[in-house]
């Protein structure tokens, strides 16, 4: 995993924290709610080849 990726998250997360409180300030709950899945989704799409390539090697590794 290199240092890009978690800077990557990390930015993602605070921009995302701030859209959340502004939204959230101005009564538009659901648009945070939906801003903070969006968020989620991203890193989840950028950290799935690191877990399949995690799962493979654990399948390598136990020979599985």
């Amino acid at each position: 995993m290199t240092i890009e990726i978690i800077i990557k998250i990390a930015v993602l997360g605070i921009v995302v924290a701030l859209l959340n409180q502004v939204l959230k300030h101005a009564g538009r709950d659901d648009q945070a709610f939906f801003v903070t899945m969006a968020g989620i989704i991203a890193v989840m799409t950028w950290l799935l080849p690191y877990f399949t390539q995690l799962f493979s090697t654990m399948q390598d590794l136990f020979n599985l």
